[in-house]
């Protein structure tokens, strides 16, 4: 994320500089919230990801809610000491195919530590692990990849390692071959069926200590919290796959034909919500109903077969979920990213709140409530006229050998409501993610809050068949209703062009893929992909949008980074600041372009867009995560497959 510029709004406004109590006195005084705070204490002035107050008791907490790599800058101390809660989580593993077994949780570690002042802090977060090939045609990559490692550089790292991945049948035709094995990580693959009797399928241990007492926030021993993976159904029959372990228990052994269900997850409310972490993944089942459950804390479902066969699911993005293992011609659960969180207390006061759920936080005289993932947002006090921001998830980068086109934006959708006592689900469209053993791609979904249905953005363009032949292209996705978002640049191989998705009411079209070697740029919410350059280059994404004022509170990093001068159309209000952009196309991509095609306009990365990829690079091609980005579509080689959608989020403001 770029720097955010210095903003004044005041002595006693700013809930940054040392004045919060000031702040709530002046904000919600006499019959505006009955909040009274004591004391002239204040806590820690830093930025760093998506920020959300809350109480607990008379405690008033900031938590730093980091769903993307990123940093926690520490720049004032405070006068309720230096002393932080922690919680990271790695990215869950995949789960096997070709029957087989759950994806492990991600590690997780939960603890406290004191910081320094002024101190920059490197996060990471961990992706989840790609889960294994769902066909006995393809031997080498049955087991589900091991998720990604989070962290964050206190004086002490803490580091957590991803969740292992889920075990495959075997490495070869059937009854030819042993079970190829689950990998162990925070918490352990669970097995894949054996083959033919000659192995057990034995799920693989977790690198975690075992123990977890199921009860909330229990700091973690010094390896975290992770447990074994389940064995699956030994034989060539039965084909039963074990589930993953989660970070708060073992996934269960796969009973005859049926998946073992994922190990559940360990709890945790630093955020302000109380929410598993880390479950495993479902194993695959042999026979319908066989469809397995994942554990608690965003493990994937197993899928199941033979007739009708059913896919897996994916781990929960986000929560370190395992992926659910599948069957041969199912597809197979990814894992689900991780996630870290730091707290610290900033006030002490006793408040009545108007509304509750998701992310709270306070600026300029409004209550903002902030939704990265689902659940409800719930009026306590009614009838409330409220602003919001609901944005659908991205569409992915075509994956292929070819050159894919990039995913177009989700729809971006602002407006007024007024809400009565009571709860309304919020849903988060996740991005759309590239198939690549069929070289299809993925619109993103849809996001629904307040009774608004927000569509996904199309996927990119790309090539049916891998190189040799150049007459199957295809063009980019359109956005999957009229009133939905932008759509997807079309792919490029040899002399062949082909067009992008048209845009619905809230986007607009991606570019032209070619002809030569470039992908178009998918459509942002801002203006049309660029077409693809016949310089081997792909086109560059979309231009995104701003967030409306009321939102652009300068303590959160919400959005993404974008141009810093005034853009006609897109950042109303005069805002230069290049900060709360969101909704940009992912870039085509391209052979040999130096620097790759940006997402969202030309010179970015801008509002979350993917790059696009290029000739043997493993540049990062996808969206940024809770903008809507479209992907980055893929380069002219494997390495550099398409990029992942970005999810959608929902943000909802009233007056304090």
């Amino acid at each position: 994320m770029g720097a955010r510029s210095s903003q004044s709004r005041g002595p006693g406004l700013n809930k940054t500089d040392g004045h919060l109590l000031e702040y709530f006195r002046q904000t919600f005084g006499a019959g505006g919230g009955g909040t009274n705070a004591t004391g002239p204490q204040s806590g820690l002035t830093a930025t760093g990801g998506v920020i959300s107050d809350y109480t607990d008791g008379p405690a008033v907490y900031r938590a730093h809610i980091f769903t993307s790599s990123g940093t926690f800058d520490v720049t004032a101390p405070g006068t309720f000491g230096d002393t932080v809660d922690y919680l990271v989580v790695a990215g869950g593993g995949g789960g096997g195919g070709w029957v087989g077994g759950g994806g492990g949780g991600g590690l997780v570690r939960y603890g406290s530590t004191t910081v320094s002042s002024p101190s920059p802090y490197s996060v990471v977060v961990g992706a989840g692990g790609l889960g294994g090939s769902p066909s006995g045609l393809d031997p080498t990559t049955p087991i589900g990849i091991i998720g990604g490692t989070s962290s964050i550089a206190f004086s002490t790292p803490i580091s957590c390692v991803g969740g292992g991945g889920g075990g495959g049948y075997g490495n070869g035709p059937l009854g030819t071959s042993a079970v190829n094995g689950p990998s162990s990580g925070g918490s352990g693959g669970g097995g894949g069926s054996a083959n033919s009797g000659t192995s057990s399928g034995a799920g693989s241990p977790g690198t975690g200590d075992t123990g977890h007492p199921g009860a909330v926030n229990q700091p973690s021993p010094p390896n975290g919290w992770g447990y074994d993976g389940g064995a699956g159904t030994p034989g060539n029959t039965a084909y039963g796959g074990g589930g993953g372990g989660g970070a708060g228990g073992n996934g269960g052994n796969a009973p005859g034909p049926f998946g073992g269900t994922g190990g559940v997850g360990a709890p945790y409310s630093i955020t302000g919500i109380t929410t598993h972490y880390a479950g495993g993944g479902g194993g695959v089942g042999g026979q319908p109903p066989g469809i397995t459950a994942g554990g608690l804390g965003g493990g994937g479902t197993g899928g199941a077969g033979p007739s009708p066969v059913t896919s897996a699911t994916n781990g929960t993005f986000n929560t370190g979920g395992g992926g659910g293992g599948a069957r041969d011609s199912g597809t197979v659960g990814n894992g689900g990213s991780g996630i870290v969180v730091v707290r610290y207390q900033i006030a002490q006061l006793t408040a009545t709140q108007k509304a509750t759920g998701g992310a709270i936080s306070y600026y300029g005289g409004k209550t903002i409530h902030t939704f990265t993932s689902s659940g409800d947002f719930d009026v306590t006090t009614g009838p409330l006229s409220v602003e919001y921001v609901v944005i659908g998830g991205g569409g992915s980068g075509a994956a292929q050998p070819g050159l894919g086109g990039g995913g177009g934006a989700g729809a971006v959708v602002t407006g007024t409501s007024v809400r009565s006592p009571g709860p309304s689900t919020v849903t988060i469209g996740a991005g759309g993610a590239p198939e690549t053993s069929s070289n299809s791609t993925g619109d993103g979904t849809t996001t629904t809050a307040l009774g608004i249905t927000v569509k996904g953005g199309g996927g990119g363009g790309g090539k049916t068949t891998p190189q040799g032949g150049n007459a199957d292209n295809q063009p980019g996705r359109s956005s999957s209703d009229p009133n939905g978002g932008s759509g997807g640049g079309g792919g490029s191989y040899g002399p062949n062009a082909t067009t992008g998705g048209s845009g619905g009411t809230y986007g607009y079209a991606g570019g032209t893929g070619g002809p030569g070697v470039g992908g178009g740029g998918g459509g942002g919410a801002g203006g049309t992909g660029q077409n693809g350059q016949g310089s081997n280059t792909g086109g560059y994404g979309g231009l995104g949008i701003q967030l409306p004022a009321t939102f652009r509170d300068p303590t959160s990093r919400v959005g993404a980074p974008g141009p810093t001068g005034p853009v006609p159309g897109t950042n109303p209000g005069g805002d230069t600041s290049g900060l709360y952009w969101v909704a940009g196309g992912g870039a085509g991509g391209g052979v040999s372009s130096i620097p790759p095609s940006s997402g969202g306009g030309p010179g970015g990365p801008y509002a979350g867009g993917g790059a696009g990829g290029k000739e043997l690079s493993t540049i990062n091609t996808n969206a940024s995560q809770n903008t809507g980005g479209g992907g980055g579509g893929s380069g002219y080689n494997p390495v550099s497959p398409g990029g992942t959608g970005g999810s959608g989020i929902v943000i909802i403001a009233y007056p304090s």
